[in-house]
């Protein structure tokens, strides 16, 4: 289960939800896709063409002398000094494919999502067609859905527990922008909220669904907008990964020369860990992502050495007060820090 934080404007959580629905397709996973504010038609309509055999090396190429034609260009404002350092691995993937690469100016063939099996759930067809129902004591919206999901699990052989006759293959779950106004939940616009637990009991009714059966799910949740800590907490708990994404529009780093380069920051809040009963916490914090011409590539975020003329004057200053308590130089004394 993985818990993806979305943005502000939910700009750059829609690309990596269509991401992992594309590899499924991509790879022959069956799709189940439920949404209250899209039509999950219009959604896979919109995936990423997918750069196939060597096709991802020439675009790879293209945008790496892009890149690389930037850095000669900023090589000519950083200080002689810095110039014989060792350059930063930025990607961590750089040498090693993993998973397929796509091109977000392309939309995927129609004939490449009709080869897999998919299924759609959205919310407000499946409101008018029956009444409104309240099972395992939750708001009408997350019960439907999750009886359409076990359905799903039960009917196409994807329950684990239950061997059958059919090809064995794995269920795609993608959920948009649970917990929104949109589905019912009240959550994201009231403090505290009506039915405070409808969240979490959908949340730990789909893990077990998901424990259960051949199959990974990936949900949205505008958490920037719910403001009760506590149910954060406990949908963090009921999740297996959590990723957070920041974006740049609309604040001040937006414009903040030191950020040019990047169009937001990723936040691996929380990532699986086998044969345990507790998550792992990543050791990398400084990861950053920004969006080209055709690809959205996530990278480790590192600040130019030194600060050029664009940088604003308030800018030097918060930088240099906050290296003030840090360094006092060799030969300081007292309780402040050694400049090693």
């Amino acid at each position: 289960l993985v818990f993806t934080e979305e943005d502000k404007f939910g700009l750059y959580s829609n690309l990596l939800f269509k991401y992992f629905l594309a590899e499924g397709i991509v790879c022959g996973h069956d799709l189940f896709v439920a949404s209250a504010k899209e039509h999950p038609d219009n959604i896979l309509k919109e995936l990423p063409a997918p750069l196939l055999d060597d096709t991802y090396r020439k675009e790879l190429g293209d945008e790496a002398a892009v890149v690389n034609s930037e850095d000669c260009q900023d090589s000519m404002k950083i200080a002689w000094r810095y110039q014989n350092l060792p350059k930063m691995e930025t990607s961590p993937t750089t040498y090693t494919k993993f998973g397929h690469y796509y091109d977000l100016s392309k939309k995927m063939p129609a004939e490449l999502c009709q080869s897999v099996k998919w299924h759609s759930f959205y919310l407000h067809e499946e409101l008018s067609s029956e009444p409104k129902m309240k099972a395992w004591n939750m708001n009408s919206g997350y019960a439907r859905l999750l009886q359409s999901i076990q359905r799903i699990i039960s009917q196409e052989g994807f329950d684990g527990s239950d061997p059958q006759k059919k090809q064995r293959n794995v269920l795609r779950i993608g959920i948009q922008s649970l917990g929104s106004v949109l589905w019912g939940d009240d959550v994201c616009c009231s403090d505290p909220p009506a039915d405070p637990h409808s969240l979490t009991k959908f949340l730990y009714v789909l893990r077990g669904l998901l424990r259960k059966s051949l199959s990974a799910c990936i949900l949205t949740v505008p958490s920037h907008l719910i403001q009760n800590k506590a149910i954060m907490e406990r949908v963090t708990n009921l999740s297996d990964m959590v990723v957070g994404l920041e974006s740049f529009i609309g604040s001040e780093r937006e414009t903040n020369p030191l950020y040019k380069d990047y169009h937001g920051l990723v936040h691996v809040h929380q990532i699986p860990r086998l044969n345990s009963l507790i998550c792992d916490v990543s050791d990398t914090k400084d990861l950053a992502f920004r969006l080209k011409r055709k690809l959205f590539t996530i990278e480790r975020l590192h600040l130019p050495p030194d600060l050029s003329d664009t940088v604003s004057r308030a800018s030097k200053q918060d930088l240099a007060g906050s290296a003030k308590p840090l360094s006092s130089g060799c030969g300081a004394t007292g309780t402040q820090h050694l400049d090693f």
